[in-house]
């Protein structure tokens, strides 16, 4: 089965999907033991690995230490070429399809695909939406394209069919790391009346109860980063995987 297929089957059974995102910059290694073991007994179903400006390059080691601690999958969401590693499940072949910036719509993919290939690395193709969020994310700014307005579900709507008729295989609506407020349950909505394939949302969702009404909204698998990078928050892993799972 493969890493697509299990996405799949996890919306089939679980109605929504809990992705939890990594930035190997950010993690805590020193008590990666603790982490690992609450997400286990939290029913995460994914792990998302990577970010717009990686310094570290620990990529690797990260997904090594994530397959010796949990049997899910480890899919890079990658942010440049450097961060394309074979020790993945699947990578999420981003297009950033709400842009103009033809390097993010199909340059950077150019040089990227024989690496994967030669890394026989499964690609799940993935039009990535950038949502206007309160303030300039990272994504927006390394990207150098301008988000859709938080007001105008209309735009990410006609842009995620485009995505879905080009032959993507998922839409990822992203607010962005650290945003000051979420993409609209209006957005959502709009998005989810006309395409079939799953929509993944992420950016700025830090309680358990605005993942729900993510999901209730139309999403089929909730990204939370930023809010986990804080050990004090890991209590809540639990809370957000219930909330996501009984959207």
């Amino acid at each position: 089965m493969t890493t697509y297929d299990k996405l799949l089957e996890i919306r089939q059974k679980k109605r929504a999907g809990f992705l939890i995102l990594i930035d190997p910059d950010k993690f805590d290694y020193e008590n990666s033991d603790k982490f690992f073991e609450i997400c286990k007994h939290s029913e995460v179903d994914a792990f998302l690995i990577g970010g717009s400006l990686l310094q570290n390059g620990r990529i690797n080691e990260i997904i090594t230490l994530i397959k010796s601690k949990i049997s899910i999958p480890a899919i890079l969401f990658p942010g440049s070429l450097n961060q394309i590693v074979p020790t993945a499940d699947a990578i999420l072949f981003l297009s950033l399809i709400s842009g103009r910036n033809p390097e993010h719509l199909i340059g950077k993919h150019v040089l990227a695909a024989p690496l994967i290939h030669y890394h026989k690395l499964e690609a799940i193709s993935t039009g990535y939406i950038l949502i206007e969020s309160g303030q300039t994310t990272t994504a927006e700014y390394m990207s150098g394209t301008k988000p859709i307005p938080y007001n105008k579900p209309d735009i990410a709507k006609a842009t995620a069919l485009a995505g879905e008729f080009l032959g993507m295989k998922m839409i990822y609506l992203e607010a962005g790391s650290g945003a000051e407020y979420t993409v609209s349950n209006k957005m959502i909505k709009n998005v989810k009346s006309v395409v079939k394939i799953p929509i993944i949302v992420g950016g700025g969702i830090r309680d358990a109860s605005t993942a729900h009404e993510k999901v209730q909204a139309g999403a089929d698998f909730i990204v939370v980063g930023n809010h986990f990078e804080n050990q004090m928050n890991w209590i809540e892993i639990k809370e957000f995987g219930e909330a996501i799972h009984n959207g």
